[in-house]
């Protein structure tokens, strides 16, 4: 019998100062059976940074031609594609072919460092391809519950998270921003 994702609950509210959005969330945030719970708020979190009423989280782990999350315009044309984690870089390529951007949120310390030096020249070689680095996920993992209300400010490119426990800054280092 095949395991079931964990669902998780998540009031997310969003005050964008450098985008001027201003927005409460109601996301029902599926855990695969395989995913971390880091891996899971490393996407709540690239929610808050792209936030929109057309962003939504993809199937999942087990779907290849998919993202983590997707914007999709009305017409189901593609605007932003989100990846998480270690990306290959093929799939980085085919997922710039087929949206206007590209985000990829590494984390993991060394290894996203490793991937970083191996991906980085064939990175810089995307035009809508944006990458991002999460150098300490630690508060981002302690956060985890099934139910969280959790709120987001961003401004000056500074992004603080908070639930009830307390407000951290999360660094989100930019290797490469899209041209």
């Amino acid at each position: 019998m095949a395991l079931k994702s964990t669902i998780h609950k998540v009031e997310l509210s969003i005050a964008d100062m450098d985008r001027n959005y201003y927005e409460t969330h109601q996301l029902t945030v599926a855990q695969h059976p395989s995913e971390t719970e880091e891996r899971m708020m490393v996407r709540v979190l690239a929610f808050a940074r792209h936030a929109h009423d057309r962003l939504f989280f993809g199937k999942g782990l087990s779907v290849d031609d998919e993202p983590d999350l997707w914007h999709k315009d009305y017409t189901e044309a593609i605007n932003l594609w989100i990846d998480v984690g270690l990306p290959d870089e093929k799939r980085i390529r085919k997922a710039s072919g087929r949206s206007e951007a590209v985000a990829v949120y590494l984390y993991g310390g060394n290894i996203a460092d490793m991937w970083w030096e191996a991906n980085a020249a064939k990175m810089r070689a995307l035009d809508k391809v944006s990458v991002y680095n999460l150098p300490d996920t630690t508060e981002l993992t302690r956060m985890a519950r099934r139910n969280m209300t959790l709120q987001c400010t961003i401004q000056d490119g500074e992004m603080w998270l908070s639930d009830d426990k307390g407000a951290h800054l999360m660094v989100v280092e930019t290797l490469k921003a899209a041209q």
